[in-house]
């Protein structure tokens, strides 16, 4: 280990101590802590040396290495995963619902029905991302989704469409959550929403691709007597199991095990994340209590409804594109390539975002700006205006609803501490808030067509509900974040101290937290 990384965590331990007795805790527990335990966990055992002191310039080089061994594959993954569950908008156009001689709303319960294993499944799953090692559990979900995609290729009756589709929600539920917080464990708060943008960009280009292929795939109906509805499922899946496959020899579990970085390296990832959100650092050990903690947390809860107003018109806009510009008078050829262009620009925004949002250190505002869009998309769609006008205002229904979403994900994960807490509230505010894509499903109905205003009524309820309690959530968060600045003051002038025990402990309730707005 070199001297320059020895000085350099002497320093870091001095602020430390420093910085911890001006907020009037024990500074002679802090100054032990920073000094001998900054690295319970890895300097105990020998696995690492301390961590080095890095440059602004090196730092970003360090995590410019981390993000092009992760993030490329993550990003490929989870554009299946949104492919794979949004491609039957697309084969709807090319003869899914004929064949299988759907009637009614069976085409929605079909949607409709994918999100009840998907909710159910998608907490304990995201639990277990850590115990069975992300760089397996995650491949190995991917797989065995696009095996099931490829099935539904298959399909004969209605029936066996439900059947699948259940199979499908059950098989990507831990997914998204388990990555969600995968990335927690390598990136500091305030550089997340930047990696969940450029992961959570696989699936607005997940939207542009899909009319692509199933305007390419369209031409191979016919093609050992299957329409195109059945290729795009086909392909799709084993494209996905492919992907799946490259991936357990591409991720890794955690910094600890990344060969591709140095000792020191490793160490300055685990160390600067550990201290992230708290200068005593993170409780590290597994508890019940923290699953009990996640789940009655005020935050939680109004971050589920935050999440539902989002996820609601996302799924909306999601699954019925493609009908709502065939409803236009389009040809289905021409429906798909036209659900092209607002993906693209929802890419571009939604990275923009999630860049600034970083930048920032703010979440709500993009957030917000996200609603806003909704809010005139869909205001376009219920009017009664010439059709271009519409297909505008679809550009703002995908563009709000997917750019805001890296920002609710990152907005409580900024705001939970404890790893093990922080995976909790994670799983159920994906699970529970999901509940919403369901509701989604069947806004939508055959007998609405074409202007489908019942759809949008309630899609501008979801943004109505999400915009309020985004309110609520800034008011109470500055509300605490100032009560917490006085109780600091009081407790300097009164000499009350905490131990790194009780800090650790309390989370993102002890007096040095400081919420993220």
């Amino acid at each position: 280990m070199s001297s320059h990384g020895t000085h350099g965590r002497e320093r870091d331990a001095t602020h430390a101590s420093k910085d911890i007795e001006k907020l009037g805790y024990d500074a002679h527990e802090a100054k032990k802590t920073s000094a001998e335990t900054s690295l319970p966990d890895l300097s105990e055992e020998g696995q690492l040396p301390p961590p080095p002191t890095l440059s602004a310039a090196e730092e970003k080089a360090l995590y410019r290495k981390v993000d092009l061994r992760l993030m490329p594959i993550l990003t490929l993954m989870y554009l299946c995963s949104f492919l794979d569950r949004g491609n039957i908008g697309n084969a709807k156009l090319q003869g899914l619902t004929t064949q299988l001689h759907l009637v009614g709303n069976q085409y929605n319960i079909a949607l409709a029905l994918y999100f009840v294993p998907y909710c159910v499944v998608d907490f304990p799953a995201s639990l277990v991302t850590k115990k069975f090692r992300p760089s397996r559990w995650l491949p190995v979900i991917t797989m065995t989704w696009g095996v099931i995609m490829a099935l539904m290729g298959i399909v004969k009756t209605y029936p066996q469409l439900v059947g699948v589709r259940i199979a499908l929600g059950a098989a990507e539920a831990g997914f998204f959550p388990g990555v969600a917080w995968y990335l927690s464990m390598w990136y500091p708060r305030h550089a997340l929403q930047f990696r969940i943008g450029l992961f959570w960009g696989g699936a607005t280009v997940a939207g542009a691709f899909s009319g692509i292929l199933a305007y390419g795939i369209s031409f191979m109906s016919g093609v050992g007597g299957r329409l195109g509805w059945s290729w795009i499922f086909i392909l799709e899946g084993c494209f996905t199991v492919l992907v799946g496959f490259a991936a357990l020899f591409i991720l890794i579990d955690m910094p600890t095990s990344a060969k591709f970085l140095t000792p020191e390296e490793q160490a300055y990832i685990i160390w600067r994340k550990k201290y992230d959100n708290s200068l005593v650092g993170e409780e590290e050990n597994w508890a019940f209590k923290h699953l009990w903690d996640a789940f009655t947390d005020w935050q939680l809860w109004t971050h589920v409804l935050v999440y539902m107003s989002i996820i609601g018109p996302l799924y909306g806009i999601s699954f019925f594109l493609p009908s709502i510009i065939n409803g236009f008078g389009f040809s289905p050829a021409a429906s798909q390539l036209l659900t092209v262009p607002p993906y693209v620009f929802a890419t571009i925004v939604t990275v923009s975002f999630a860049l600034l949002s970083d930048r920032t250190k703010h979440r709500f505002p993009f957030i917000l700006a996200g609603h806003a869009m909704c809010l005139l998309g869909f205001g376009i769609q219920i009017s009664n205006v010439h059709f271009a006008v519409k297909y505008f205002g679809t550009f703002f229904c995908v563009a709000g609803s997917y750019s805001a979403f890296p920002g609710v994900i990152t907005w409580l994960a900024n705001n939970v501490a404890g790893q093990y807490k922080r995976g909790a509230a994670i799983g159920l505010h994906i699970g529970f808030g999901n509940f919403a894509g369901s509701i989604a499903s069947v806004l939508y109905r055959t007998q609405d067509a074409p202007r489908y205003i019942l759809g949008d009524a309630l899609e501008l309820m979801f943004v109505g509900i999400g915009i309020t309690m985004l309110t609520v959530n800034v008011l109470l968060y500055r509300r605490i974040n100032a009560q917490r600045d006085r109780a600091a003051r009081e407790a300097d002038a009164k000499g009350v101290t905490y131990t790194t025990a009780q800090l650790r402990a309390l989370g993102d309730r002890a007096p040095d937290f400081r919420y993220t707005l």
